[in-house]
């Protein structure tokens, strides 16, 4: 007899063995070491290649007994066994057919616990496979529970999840397509085997308004929860051009879909109603559990109001005005994380609200609000600080979105807050070009506007008109600033007539020279002695060492700059100069205009 042969009859007949032996045995005199044989002999009838027999033998209705007390032990070397197989593999088909009749036979509570066990061990690229792997078994097992259901249930889902969010999440196209951990195709294979409790609830629900029996209600909402913060929270959801069923977007719908099933998405959306958080008596804790359930939130806001997902059932009973309020604590959550996935999330929620209002419609009570000062705020983070420059131009046009929408009072309370907190001469310089706007505006229109003529406007000019730190203030660096202030300055003396004097400068005049106008001077006079101080003591260096070719350093603006050539260095330091040369050139003709000006007044009154 061959060897190999001999092997088959020795696996399948030490199975048999134990079989017949534990056939006349009652149920209750099963002994651990039962257990143990029969698992080995299985194990070995699965490793050797002879699931068929293995089959046939949990197959056998006399057998029954035996399969429900003892057969979850199997799961782990099945699992094994049917992914060393391959797909077409008659083998591996056998392995499936044991996989569905363990399911159907063995204990639930047995085997519930064996298919966590074998999802909680695996690991890496098999994630994936084993999940989808073992969710219709799963599935039938916790359909058939009755005690603790929805407890296991919720057990089941936080299982799959942990084990899926460490796994990353396909971003582009390319990966989308080829999905090569699978998680695309896992995640919506999770929404269907969450489907099932999900009716039940709704069941539940139907028959009784009063409906009582939260738990499993909040197990499903815990996993939506975690669903929209991975993966939703940093994929790409846009329609892809060449991917007919974007398999993110599908995923997203069916969250919401279940959101909506259960009555909770109005309740988080405006009511931030994250159901029962777990009370935990270590602060830490509890910071991340508020910190991961905003994040959930917001990703839920821009799946609703960006990408219009679940928005049929959303009632249209609300103003413009509302739903940005009830949404800027969504966008602040998004706009303080900084990766490009979850930021343009952000900012995409931020604009689709303001696209929704009309200009100056906003009224500036709602800067009473703290998120409607912090999120611009942030807003200006991202325009100076993000690496990425689309982000940092798109934060830019929201900025300006932002502000048409107020009224003319709240654009003067949001000017003051950016000057006085963007600490960025660029953003600084923006803002003043942006009151400048609204005083022309103010004096070309009819209407007379409060806020940006007379002594309101003089409360803003008292910020812009000045230098921070007078005389000694590094002029290279608030140059976007001091150039935005001087074409201020300009502007009003030329609009404004001494005897109208609607803005009221003519009355701070003196105010502005000793401010603004005189440190002036006089920094760019100490400015343009110490570059070129610096220019020529660089060419005398340069002599000196016969080349420009030396490598070496320079310190501009108080920061040392990256080793360059000497020849660099002086193309930095000329570049600074000319900087210095325009701003006196436009300090020079604001001289001039005032000077002009106060003596036809003189030659008027004389």
């Amino acid at each position: 007899m061959p060897e190999e042969q001999s092997q088959t009859i020795m696996a399948v007949d030490e199975l048999q063995a134990i079989i017949q032996r534990c056939q006349i045995l009652e149920e209750a005199d099963f002994k651990g070491e039962d257990f143990n044989l029969f698992q080995v002999a299985g194990q070995k009838c699965l490793e050797d290649g002879y699931a068929a027999q293995l089959l046939e033998v949990i197959q056998n209705e006399k057998n029954k007994v035996i399969i429900k007390n003892m057969g979850w032990n199997l799961i782990s070397p099945l699992v094994r066994c049917i992914f060393m197989y391959k797909q077409e593999d008659d083998k591996r088909e056998h392995c499936l057919k044991i996989l569905d009749q363990l399911a159907q036979l063995c204990n639930p509570k047995e085997l519930f616990l064996g298919l966590l066990e074998q999802i909680e061990q695996t690991s890496g690229e098999q994630v994936c496979q084993t999940v989808m792997l073992l969710l219709q078994p799963l599935q039938t097992v916790l359909l058939k529970l009755h005690n603790k259901k929805a407890y296991s249930v919720g057990l089941s889902l936080a299982m799959i999840m942990n084990q899926l969010t460490p796994l990353p999440v396909p971003y582009t196209k390319q990966q989308i397509q080829e999905d090569k951990l699978g998680l695309c195709q896992c995640c919506n294979a999770v929404v269907d085997f969450a489907k099932p409790f999900v009716n039940e609830v709704v069941k539940n629900m139907e028959k009784s308004s009063e409906y009582n029996d939260m738990e499993l209600k909040e197990e499903l909402l815990k996993f939506c929860m975690k669903s929209l913060k991975y993966p939703l929270l940093t994929a790409q959801l846009e329609q892809l051009e060449g991917i007919e069923e974007h398999p993110f977007r599908h995923f997203a719908t069916e969250i919401i879909d279940i959101l909506w099933d259960i009555g909770e998405v109005i309740p988080l959306v405006f009511l931030h109603n994250k159901g029962k958080s777990p009370h935990w008596e270590n602060q830490e804790f509890a910071d991340i559990e508020r910190k991961n359930s905003a994040e959930s939130v917001a990703c839920l806001s821009y799946l609703m109001f960006v990408q219009h997902f679940g928005i049929d059932c959303f009632p249209m009973v609300f103003s413009p005005s509302y739903l940005l309020q009830c949404n800027m604590t969504h966008i602040e959550v998004l706009l303080k994380r900084t990766e490009e996935s979850v930021l343009s999330k952000g900012l995409d929620l931020f604009e689709s609200c303001l696209l929704r209002m009309e200009d100056n419609s906003l009224l500036h009570q709602y800067l009473e609000f703290r998120d409607f000062l912090s999120v611009p705020q942030d807003l200006v983070k991202v325009m100076t600080l993000c690496p990425i420059e689309h982000l940092r131009k798109k934060s830019l046009n929201i900025l300006q979105l932002f502000i048409d929408k107020f009224d003319a009072e709240g654009k003067h309370t949001l000017f003051r807050c950016l000057l006085k907190t963007s600490n960025h001469a660029g953003v600084e310089g923006y803002i003043i070009k942006n009151i400048k706007d609204q005083i022309h505006l103010s004096l070309t229109k009819a209407c007379d506007n409060i806020w940006f003529t007379g002594h309101h406007l003089m409360s803003l000019l008292d910020l812009v008109l000045l230098l921070p730190e007078g005389a000694e203030t590094d002029l290279l660096q608030n140059s976007d600033r001091i150039m935005a202030s001087l074409n201020l300055l300009r502007y009003l003396v030329i609009k404004d007539s001494e005897s109208d004097n609607q803005t009221g400068v003519w009355t701070t005049l003196a105010k502005i020279e000793e401010n603004f106008l005189k440190p002036l001077h006089v920094g760019l006079n100490m400015s343009k002695a110490h570059y070129e101080a610096e220019i020529k003591n660089k060419k005398e260096n340069r002599r000196e060492a016969h080349g420009s070719n030396k490598v070496c350093s320079v310190t501009v603006s108080g920061e040392k700059m990256p080793a360059m050539t000497t020849e660099m260095q002086l193309q930095v330091l000329h570049s600074a100069l000319f900087t210095f040369d325009l701003i006196e050139s436009v300090l020079a003709r604001v001289e001039e205009l005032i000077e002009a000006k106060v003596k036809t007044v003189m030659d008027e009154n004389s």
